[in-house]
């Protein structure tokens, strides 16, 4: 397979893991970050880090607008719910407290 094949696929594949994420909203990031060590939040990070290495600025409110598909504080008010002590205990003790 050639590199620009590979990029285009790779590029669809992340396309549909946004999207997939959008329509699950009922899934917090807690137990993303539980069971798969990684969350909506990350993948902002991760594209806004990848912009930056390409010399294109982004903020990282920005970068969250594109993977939640609407400003992260409307999807904040909208879909998180409180993580309940279960889900904080995981959290803790794969990742250490919180900051």
């Amino acid at each position: 397979m050639d590199d620009q094949t590979r990029t285009e696929l790779e590029a669809a594949a992340f396309r549909q893991l946004v999207e997939h994420l959008r329509t699950r909203s009922d899934v917090q990031n807690i137990d993303l970050m539980n069971l798969s060590g990684f969350c909506r939040n990350c993948l902002s990070k991760w594209y806004r880090a990848a912009a930056e290495d390409r010399g294109i600025a982004m903020s990282y409110d920005a970068a969250r607008e594109l993977v939640y598909g609407m400003p992260y504080d409307d999807w904040k008010a909208t879909h998180q719910t409180e993580a309940t002590p279960e889900q904080r205990a995981a959290y803790e003790a794969t990742h250490g407290k919180p900051a």
